[in-house]
Formats: structure tokens, sequence, C-alpha cells
């Protein structure tokens, strides 16, 4: 390990060594969705909390330990934004993972949860916030990541003699749809390239010294090059700040989400990354993945409420919808849908799956294959796990669905 501020690193691994390599074993990757091997107890599950977010355990685990595999990678820090379960904290926590926090309530909330968790393993990236943020932040989090100029011109004392990191917008975002691409100018934040010299400028007037470089480009991205790129893109910055140790590349890494996608080529991502090291051996490279962990390991459950047709449309009615998933009406995610009641028979009809909710953006999926379904049938959203039960509301007055977890045996 080359930064003297992050300490020994374990390669391999964000703070130490995973299950799989302390056995000498390869990480197991499932070859079926869970939920088909764990079927009748989701459905048992259903028959006493439907609707529910259900999360499993061992997924969460498995997941973990293929992000680690990445030994180009020095610290992985999951972004919690994505699922703050308690469950699935503890899961990465066990993992060693650190977290990555976007406000002091998630602040709070991981030091609620582990009381006496190194803050190196706490990173804390805000935007748009007031001064009293990153006073508070700097006491609960070891690394602490600037958005923008405007803090060092109006509260220098608040960075004197502080390491900070500074986020950098690249100019062009990566994702499937606009809202979750996070550079280029129509995207709030990071820094243009341009002002880093007026950074650097303040940054040594209030006595801080930038100590790590950012980016961020989107979410839900499949093309493995988007991390090299932007790990060269850091680099040729590094130059300007004379302590920059360190480079976080962010996190985005996709799930494939529609039929014949490609999953991302994890392995590949690595040997790319291990070559940038080999060129920039001072420089320790950091992610901070949120929805790749989760993801794919928790679905949501609900019942089937009604069946309409209108005209050559069918609509398949569910008892929640957007105040419990809102990814579909947001960023026009596609969440793969099955009848868990019927899984395994043939699909012969085309519907909309909708919710009840007054709006009529209120739909988790458009033109699903299902088998013939009635009232009653349960019926399973898929890659459900992350910014599901964070992001639903009681919009309408309508409870979102609770939370499960399926324990580790």
């Amino acid at each position: 390990m080359h930064n003297h501020l992050l300490g020994h690193r374990t390669p391999g691994t964000g703070f130490g060594p995973t299950y799989h390599a302390l056995l000498g074993e390869p990480p197991v990757i499932s070859r079926s969705p869970w939920w088909r091997r764990k079927r009748q107890a989701l459905l048992q599950i259903a028959g006493e909390a439907s609707p529910c977010f259900v999360y499993d355990e061992a997924s969460l685990h498995e997941a973990a330990e293929q992000m680690l595999r990445l030994s180009a990678i020095d610290r992985c820090f999951y972004a919690i934004k994505a699922s703050h379960h308690p469950s699935v904290l503890r899961a990465f926590y066990q993992k060693g993972l650190g977290f990555e926090c976007v406000s002091l309530g998630e602040l709070e909330l991981i030091r609620q949860h582990f009381p006496k968790l190194d803050p190196e393993r706490i990173l804390f990236t805000p935007n748009f916030v007031p001064q009293k943020e990153y006073e508070t932040g700097f006491g609960y989090a070891g690394h602490v990541t600037l958005d923008g100029i405007r803090p060092l011109e109006l509260w220098p004392e608040t960075f004197a003699s502080r390491h900070i990191m500074v986020r950098v917008d690249p100019g062009r975002g990566h994702g499937h749809h606009r809202h979750v691409r996070t550079a280029g100018a129509q995207s709030k934040f990071g820094v243009v390239p341009e002002a880093l010299p007026r950074v650097a400028h303040l940054a040594k007037r209030a006595g801080a010294t930038v100590v790590g470089l950012h980016a961020h480009v989107g979410s839900g991205i499949l093309q493995r090059e988007t991390w090299l790129e932007t790990a060269r893109f850091l680099a040729s910055f590094a130059e300007q700040f004379s302590q920059v140790r360190l480079l976080n590349i962010g996190g985005g890494f996709g799930v494939p989400e529609h039929p014949g996608a490609v999953a991302l080529d994890l392995d590949a991502l690595n040997s790319e990354l291990l070559e940038f090291r080999k060129a920039h051996p001072q420089l320790s490279l950091w992610v901070e993945p949120g929805r790749y962990l989760v993801a794919e390991a928790g679905v949501l459950l609900a019942r089937v409420t009604q069946i309409k047709k209108k005209g050559n449309t069918r609509y398949v009615g569910i008892e929640t919808g957007m105040n419990s998933l809102i990814r579909p009406a947001l960023y026009g995610a596609c969440h793969r849908i099955v009848n868990l009641s019927r899984l395994g028979e043939p699909c012969t009809i085309t519907a909309e799956v909708v919710g009840p909710i007054c709006e009529t953006g209120d739909t988790l999926g458009h033109a699903q294959r299902l088998p013939p379904t009635q009232e009653g049938d349960v019926l399973l959203i898929a890659t459900a796990g992350a910014y599901g039960r964070t992001m639903s509301s009681d919009y309408n007055l309508r409870p979102p669905a609770t939370e499960r977890v399926l324990r580790r045996r």
C-alpha cells in the first residue's frame, strides 16, 4: 500500500481478506436467481407480510465477495443510500467494507449501528450542504469529499488543517437515464477541471491538504472501460496537488436489467485497472458501489388485486406501486417481473403491471410476459434491493412495502 494515510491493504479487499480468500476458494457465483431456489420461503413470507421487500443475506455476502475480488482496488465503500436496512449494513460490515454517506443522518445511522467503527471506514460525500454538515462530518468520517469551490471560499476555517478529497466533473455522464448521470453541465455535482487551480489556491490559503480526487459519472453502467477512463481522467490532474495519493473512481457498477444484457466483466475490469496501477504506482484506487451490492439480493413481493382489460391492453394490478418502488416511474428502470405463484408455467399473456397509486406513471413493468394470472397470485419484482425502500413514501397515504430478511444457514 503506497498511501501512508490509509495504512496497510490486503490485496483484493477493501480492508481485509475475504472469507473465500482465507479458505483458498474462489467465490461462489449463482447460476440462476436465488429467488428461484427459495420460492417456497418467499411465498410463505408473502402470505404473512405482503407487500414486502425481501433481502437474501447469502446474496449480499456473495455480491460483496465479487466486488472485493478486484485486487486493483484498495478500498470499497458501500453507498448506504442504496439500502440502509440493518441486515444489509451488518453483512457489509462483516465483509470489511467501508461506508459512503451523503448526509448527517446516514453518518449518525452508521455510528448508531457500529459505534466502534474506525472512522477510516467512513467516507462522507455531501453536496450543497451548510457549514455545520462539514464541521460535523469531519468529526464522524475519516474522509470528506468537497463537491464545489464555494465552501472553501465561504468557510475556510472549517477546512483548516484538514485532509480533503475533491470531486471533479469529467464533463460527460453515463447511465441508462439522464437522472442517474452525475457528470456534465446538466448535473449539479463536482468541480469543472478548469477550476482546479482555484481549488488548489483556496485549499492552500485555508491550510487544507487535498489528498484525493473523486469522480462519479452515473449509475447502471455495464461498460467496463468507464472506470479506467475515470482513473486516467483523475490522474491527469493529480500533479496539480502535490499530496494527492488516492483516486476515488466512483460507483455505478451496473447489473443486467434487460433481456440479453451482458453482465459487467469484473475480471477484465480488474486487469485493466491493474495495468493502470503499474503506470501510476503512487496512486491508490477506491470505489463506492451501492446498487451493484444490493440490487440482485432484494425482491419486492406483492399480491395481485385486480385484472383489467381495455381494448388490446391487459392490466395486472398489485397491492403496492410507485410508493414502494419509484425507479420505473423516476428512471424508466426495467425490473423483471414473474408470477411466483405460477413459476414455471408457460407465459402466454402480455400485461402492464400497475399499482394502486393515483398517477398514470404508477407502472411497475411494461409489456410483461406472464402466465395466466389471477387475483391473489404473488408477483415478484426482481433486482429491487437497491433504491426501493430507501426511496419509498406514503404517497396517497398508502404505506410502502415492509422489509424482511432471509438469513444465511
